[in-house]
């Protein structure tokens, strides 16, 4: 048969089985540009075939008709060498093929058992960025200023209003874990972030309603001095608090599954993929500083200047946008599947090497541990570690039984887990360490919206003929990120991965290192500052009283700027090193929780600053205390000397863990 013939037989078969088509992208319509992708795509794929092995060729150079026989007698031989296992094996190679073409990025052609998983990149972020970005100017710009809010529109007492939104703001940090969980055990990503957008707009219109609404919050104050009479009823609190509800849980999907999705869009088996994640974690920050510090001026300004039904209205409809955008990028989004609890296996591990303590350590952990096939197209393969080997005995076979017929599981996971799900919980524990020092290193982040404020208050804040309030000096930090994360990802970064030949420049924990080092600098700094402030203070003419009777020193609040700039530095290097770090290195299934890991760090930190202050205030009060409600009586700058002595300990316990740390995927 002549060649053309050959070829229109192959069209009406696959014009019968739509299967045996070849897999092409070409998006060209015409008659003349489908011959041209073709043939494209035949000298790719047969330059591809040129690597096969000998028997392969020589079985691609045989007549048609000598092949069909030659795999019908070859066929007859295996089935009689094999002795009815076939179908084992067959299935066998099925898992093992669907293993080797997800590590290597996904695979074409007609003998894909799956899909092949397609990357889009940079070309989803911006329905992901866009939706992080509105989605943080509307939430934050409302949570900033909503002590503002209750005590001017529903009038509580500001110790009740402090308290309330000190247990919201808890809340709202320790509910990603549970999100995280409820991803990476049943919804996924994708799903737990379309849920958790809708319900932050729900409640951002709930709690618009209640400064539009007149029946939905008390009735204004007459203009007069003392408390106002006219409080909350409890219908008007019961929206309030379901519009907080709402926020929740739209923070418990969205902290935790926002930047680990975006992460996801980027093949990690290409280098241009792993720049991609490198580069994303950044500008993903910058877009979240920048939303910060939009949120910290304008919003702010409209809520307190103009109106708070528009100031809540302009955040409302910006989360709204958010929604929009997120939905829209739906069809070039990778969805991980979730593939059940992760913490079930966290269990078994330790459940079996309890029940196993009294056996003895492997002598030869790749001939004595349970180690079956690795089947999971998602979660990476680990290698065998000789860290926390006491976990090594849930592996151990300790009697046949243990293992079912055709040794590729366990009778009973509670008794024997295999060295994957060993080497998981080891990641877990590594990471703990690490994790703790950044509670530490929240203790010196946080001061920047307590008592920098109070010390902005007591100094000369006049720029010209204008006020900077003192809540806006928390901007400087942000503009330090906002500058310089482009300045680092554009510009010095190319030039370190010459110098250090690692694709991230620095890496995660030299970054995180570089951060806790100069948040210890900051406090210093501030320190330097502070006492200067209280010296001129106490030795010059003041400008005045606050509202508490602190006297106002005629220092310029303009040089607690660079004490700011470099705490905006600090969570620079440190946050975003932080949360690549946890994404890369917890398995590839809990990378939710990774999300959470650093929220729930900004929670303890808070928790860790606010008990270091009751300490403090409690062993000073009864001498001169270092927290006075008048700072020019007290002595704020040994508090942050302590802090910085603190964060002194805090590095060189980092540094001990960064040199103990073991990469996840490193062997012995």
């Amino acid at each position: 048969m002549s060649q053309r013939g050959v070829g229109k037989t192959k069209q009406k078969k696959e014009r019968k089985n739509p299967q045996l088509a070849p897999v092409t992208d070409c998006r060209c319509a015409g008659p003349f540009y489908k011959p041209v992708g073709m043939m494209l795509l035949s000298l790719l794929t047969g330059a591809r075939d040129q690597k096969r092995a000998p028997a392969t060729r020589e079985r691609a150079r045989l007549p048609r008709g000598r092949r069909s026989s030659r795999r019908r007698a070859g066929g007859e031989q295996a089935r009689m060498r094999a002795g009815g296992r076939e179908d084992e094996e067959a299935s066998r190679k099925l898992k093992s093929m669907d293993v080797d073409k997800a590590e290597n990025g996904g695979g074409a052609g007609e003998e894909s058992p799956r899909p092949a998983v397609k990357y889009y990149g940079w070309k989803a972020m911006p329905f992901i960025i866009g939706n992080e970005t509105f989605e943080k100017l509307g939430t934050l710009g409302t949570s900033a200023n909503l002590l503002v809010y209750l005590t001017q529109v529903f009038h509580m007492r500001s110790v009740d209003a402090a308290t309330l939104l000190n247990g919201l703001n808890g809340t709202t940090s320790l509910a990603p874990i549970i999100g995280a969980f409820l991803s990476d055990a049943y919804l996924g990503r994708y799903l737990a972030l379309a849920i958790a957008s809708v319900a932050s707009l729900i409640g951002m219109f709930l709690l618009t309603l209640t400064a539009g609404a007149d029946s939905l919050h008390p009735a204004e104050c007459p203009a007069a001095d003392g408390p106002c009479g006219n409080k909350a009823t409890s219908y008007q609190l019961a929206v309030l608090f379901m519009a907080f509800a709402f926020l929740v849980l739209g923070s418990a999907g969205i902290r935790p599954c926002s930047m680990p999705f975006g992460a996801d869009q980027f093949n990690p088996h290409t280098e241009s993929g792993r720049r991609g994640i490198n580069s994303f974690f950044n500008w993903y920050y910058f877009t979240f500083t920048a939303a910060m510090m939009i949120s910290a001026t304008v919003i702010i300004y409209v809520q307190s200047n103009v109106s708070w039904p528009i100031g809540l209205g302009i955040p409302t409809a910006l989360m709204f946008l958010a929604c929009v955008l997120f939905f829209m990028g739906t069809r070039l989004y990778v969805r991980v599947t979730p593939e059940g609890s992760p913490f079930t296996s966290v269990v078994q591990v330790l459940s079996a090497a309890l029940k196993k303590r009294s056996l003895k350590q492997p002598k030869d952990p790749k001939q004595d541990l349970f180690d079956p096939p690795h089947t999971s197209a998602m979660v990476t393969k680990l290698a065998h570690t000789d860290q926390f080997r006491c976990l090594d005995k849930a592996a151990i076979v300790a009697s046949p039984e243990e293992v079912r017929p055709g040794g590729a599981a366990p009778a009973d996971p509670w008794r024997l887990c295999s060295v994957q799900q060993v080497e998981e919980v080891k990641c877990l524990i590594r990471i703990v360490p690490v994790w703790s020092t950044g509670i530490i290193y929240y203790v010196a982040v946080v001061q920047q919206s307590t008592y920098v404020v109070l010390s902005a208050l007591q100094s000369d804040r006049r720029l010209g003929n204008f006020h900077i309030p003192a809540a806006s000096f928390t901007v400087f930090a942000m503009l330090a990120q906002t500058l310089w994360i482009p300045f680092y990802d554009r510009l010095l970064l190319p030039k370190l991965r010459k110098v250090t030949g690692k694709e991230e420049g620095f890496t995660l924990l030299q970054r995180q290192g570089i951060g806790i080092a100069l948040s210890t600098v900051a406090m210093v700094i501030s320190a330097i500052v502070e006492d200067r402030r209280r010296a001129i203070a106490l030795s010059h003419p003041t400008l005045g009283t606050t509202i508490t009777g602190g006297a106002i020193s005629a220092m310029s609040s303009l040089w607690m700027v660079p004490q700011l700039m470099v705490l905006g530095l600090s969570e620079a290097f440190n946050l975003i090193s932080q949360i690549e770090f946890y994404y890369k290195e917890i398995p590839e299934h809990m990378r939710s929780v990774a999300g959470a890991l650093a929220f729930c760090n900004l929670a303890l930190g808070n928790y860790l600053s606010g008990f270091l202050v009751t300490i403090v205030h409690r062993t000073t009060g009864s001498g001169r205390n270092w927290l006075a409600q008048d700072l020019n009586k007290g002595r704020l700058d040994l508090f942050y000397w302590t802090i910085a002595g603190i964060g002194v300990f805090n590095f060189i316990y980092f540094v001990i863990c960064a040199r103990w740390y073991r990469f996840k995927g490193t062997s012995n």
